[in-house]
């Protein structure tokens, strides 16, 4: 019988464990820590988020600011704000919400990030300090998949590991995280992407497979071993009738047929999106510490 991997029970748990320490710092007089997102345009998805880690930042005692700003601000004006935050010494570290709009550059935008504030993770140095092993501020999915691997005590070492998508923002980071030494870790790691022949072979020989492709239920079945571990990060608004909204939540595995072979499985939702925003507010509390810069 396969195990549910609850990703929601577990960031609640880290948020306990984030809040306590708050409260120890400002009770040592010091201040709490404070996030801030940028958010440009009025996308449905980005304004959820959004809303999901101002409450977060509420439930563990940060302070939190949020910038938002039309769709057609200038590229300019948004990385004068940037700056802005970069400069600010009451500010422990800031995103910004992506997707931006298409005029605005998004490489500038994360490069114009103070990497010492860039809690997401993407600059440049975070990514490169990152792939050699040196401390730093770790994208929040992969270190999200990494802390339910860990929670779990779901075995990495010698396992063969599949990730499917290469994306900046999940399948080079984790798959690069996936290799390192240490728990979790030590795993022989398999990159897989639209241009790989013989996935399901791939993906058959498998301990551990993340999916990351964002192609909802694109592994099914007969491309799982017997006790895998499924790691589904896919979350694609798919539209439905059965809800107020007209939409549901997708994942990249089709749970209802994979979980039996599964030893654990990740649900979406529920699984790795409620690790993600507990990575995020992780990383601010080591920037507000200044344990990493």
């Amino acid at each position: 019988m396969y195990k549910i991997i609850d990703g929601k029970a577990i960031s609640e748990q880290v948020k306990t464990e984030i809040a306590a320490e708050v409260k120890a710092m400002v009770a040592a007089g010091k201040r709490a820590p404070h996030l801030a997102v940028i958010i440009v345009g009025h996308d449905g998805g980005s304004e959820t988020y959004v809303a999901h880690k101002v409450k977060s930042c509420e439930q563990v005692g940060f302070k939190s600011s949020k910038l938002a700003f039309e769709a057609d601000i200038t590229e300019d004006a948004l990385l004068h704000e940037i700056d802005k935050l970069n400069k600010d010494p009451e500010l422990d570290g800031f995103i910004v919400q992506l997707p931006i709009p298409k005029h605005i550059s998004e490489q500038k935008v994360i490069e114009a990030i103070d990497f010492r504030k860039d809690v997401d993770g993407f600059h440049p140095v975070n990514v490169g300090r990152m792939s050699i092993g040196l401390p730093c501020y770790v994208s929040a999915t992969p270190s999200g998949i990494l802390e339910l691997l860990k929670r779990y005590n779901i075995p990495t070492a010698g396992k063969n590991c599949v990730v499917i998508g290469r994306s900046n923002i999940v399948g080079k980071p984790v798959a690069s995280l996936m290799m390192q030494k240490g728990y979790p870790g030590d795993a022989t790691v398999t990159v897989c992407h639209s241009r790989s022949h013989n996935l399901k072979e791939i993906c058959l020989a498998a301990d551990i497979i993340i999916a990351a492709l964002g192609k909802p239920e694109f592994l099914t079945a007969d491309m799982v071993k017997e006790g895998a571990t499924i790691i589904d990060v896919g979350t694609t608004r798919v539209p439905t009738s059965d809800t107020k909204s007209g939409y549901r939540l997708c994942g990249d595995v089709k749970f209802d047929e994979v979980a039996p072979k599964c030893a654990y499985i990740t649900p979406v939702p529920g699984g790795v999106g409620p690790m993600t925003i507990v990575s995020l507010l992780k990383n601010t509390l080591l920037a507000a510490k200044g344990e990493i810069y």
